[in-house]
């Protein structure tokens, strides 16, 4: 009896090894918190997940998906996320009114901001916008549109020489109603929107902000000030970055099966397959195979911009130790 019960607790210790070396070797769990929906936008992510990018990496990453009410630099500072995806303007905005937001990694090389234009309104170069009313999208991503009129010298509050404009909301109506001669679209989304609606790409006319000088940089990976204290978390931030742009790449080479990931991802049911396709195909020419470090004179153009906003600047002063090369270091 002695025997069996000293094997037993052999056997019970062996187990108890066993289980606490799992319990050791669990994957470090990290959550992202996206900008907007479950589309396109972020497949990257979504197909590093689905393809165990993160999981080579020892990750067990939690994609959590955002919305009109949403706002990342709210949602980490409230602990809600480890990293967040914003658009610099926001990012920068946010550092100034106290969140300490660095960004770590910039996956996306280029612009996807632009105005399109109805072509009968007569509008062929920038001067033409002159006495015309502008669809403008607010809440921080006015910046680059203001730092634009304001290099051209056209004035935003109306009249024949200046522009009129219009406080557009995340939809294509003011042009499909003739609300306004031009609105704001991004090279993924609203664009294809009014193609759609019924408008062919030989009506429009497109102004690429990437192509005027003035683009702010856009999803850009951005942690709390604090997370780059610890080296354990800057060496998991490290294995996310690495592992995300390998999904980057994967979707770049395979747009409609990473399209079909993300609609898998996609609890709504909200988005179509010919939709998401698309906008996969326009995102990646926006990575346009990024390693994810971030381009120091993207960073100082898109400061400039968001200094140059007139009398309501998104930030008062150059900001400092808004970016960290301690996670691209790394890769």
């Amino acid at each position: 009896m002695a025997m069996k019960a000293l094997k037993r607790l052999a056997l019970a210790s062996f187990l108890g090894a066993g289980l606490a070396s799992g319990a050791a070797q669990a994957a470090d769990e990290l959550t992202l918190q996206l900008k907007w929906v479950t589309q396109g936008q972020f497949a990257g992510y979504y197909v590093a997940k689905d393809k165990g990018f993160y999981e080579e990496e020892d990750l067990d990453v939690t994609i959590k998906p955002g919305g009109p009410d949403i706002a990342p630099p709210q949602v980490i500072a409230g602990g809600g996320a480890d990293v967040i995806i914003d658009w610099m303007p926001s990012a920068l905005a946010s550092r100034e009114k106290g969140v300490p937001l660095v960004n770590i990694a910039q996956p996306f090389k280029k612009s996807g901001m632009m105005l399109t234009c109805r072509k009968e309104t007569g509008i062929s170069i920038p001067p033409d916008l002159k006495g015309k009313t502008l669809g403008v999208w607010f809440f921080g991503n006015e910046y680059p549109f203001l730092s634009w009129m304001s290099q051209l010298g056209i004035p935003t509050d109306g009249g024949a020489d200046g522009v009129t404009v219009l406080k557009q909301g995340f939809n294509v109506d003011p042009l499909l109603q003739k609300q306004a001669d031009c609105i704001s679209t991004m090279t993924y989304n609203e664009y294809w929107q009014v193609i759609d609606a019924g408008i062919p790409e030989e009506d429009l006319v497109v102004f690429k902000y990437e192509d005027q000088g003035v683009a702010t940089l856009e999803d850009g990976l951005y942690v709390l000030e604090s997370s780059l204290e610890d080296p354990a978390m800057v060496d998991k931030l490290a294995r996310f970055v690495r592992a995300s742009m390998k999904g980057w790449a994967y979707a770049a080479e395979n747009p409609e099966e990473a399209a079909e990931i993300v609609l898998e991802n996609d609890a709504t049911g909200a988005q179509t397959e010919k939709h998401q396709i698309r906008m996969v195909g326009e995102i990646v020419k926006l990575v346009d195979g990024s390693d994810g470090k971030l381009d120091m004179d993207a960073y100082e153009r898109t400061v400039k911009s968001l200094l140059s906003g007139g009398s309501t600047p998104v930030i008062t002063k150059f900001p400092e130790g808004a970016t960290s090369t301690a996670v691209t270091d790394k890769l």
